[in-house]
């Protein structure tokens, strides 16, 4: 009994002190320890055609992550990290042709050009394209699957750019 209490004691401690620093998550995040606040500006969307919620479901799912996953307070401008850029990209295009020259599969793309400023860590700052996609079956039209697929797609972006920026592994 007493052993397995010192062990719940020992993973309690290890967990606060982890916890309390400020520079390591349990989610992986390597965080500077000063950094206390996060700022992610609207994106734009500036791609041809233009999906008339995507830019602020993307812009929520962005914040969202960063508050679920970091300790970090959310400002509106000039957080210790920020993040800032614009969907550049929102397009269809069928794959997966079948020998009678039809598509078994469209695809459903969005990019976002992703500027990240660490104010404490300049040399991880950095200004990059990520670029996620769907594939849906052709006998389905878009407006079918586009809220599951933008929601799919902006779960994985947005993954994608908390790695880049506060993960680094």
């Amino acid at each position: 009994m007493k052993k397995s209490a010192f062990i719940l004691l020992s993973i309690l401690t290890s967990a606060i002190a982890f916890n309390g620093c400020g520079f390591y998550s349990f989610t992986g995040a390597s965080i500077p320890p000063e950094a206390e606040t996060i700022s992610v500006s609207f994106f734009p969307n500036h791609a041809q055609i233009v999906q008339p919620t995507l830019s602020q479901q993307f812009t929520e799912a962005l914040q969202d992550k960063f508050m679920r996953q970091t300790n970090l307070n959310l400002v509106e401008a000039g957080g210790d990290l920020h993040l800032e850029g614009s969907i550049t990209g929102y397009s269809t295009q069928p794959v997966s042709i079948q020998a009678d020259d039809v598509a078994a599969q469209n695809r459903l793309t969005i990019t976002v050009r992703v500027v990240f400023d660490n104010h404490y860590q300049p040399d991880s700052s950095f200004e990059r394209t990520f670029s996620r996609y769907y594939d849906y079956a052709s006998h389905k039209s878009l407006s079918e699957v586009e809220d599951e697929a933008i929601s799919i797609i902006n779960e994985a972006l947005v993954e994608d750019i908390f790695n880049a920026s506060v993960v680094q592994w």
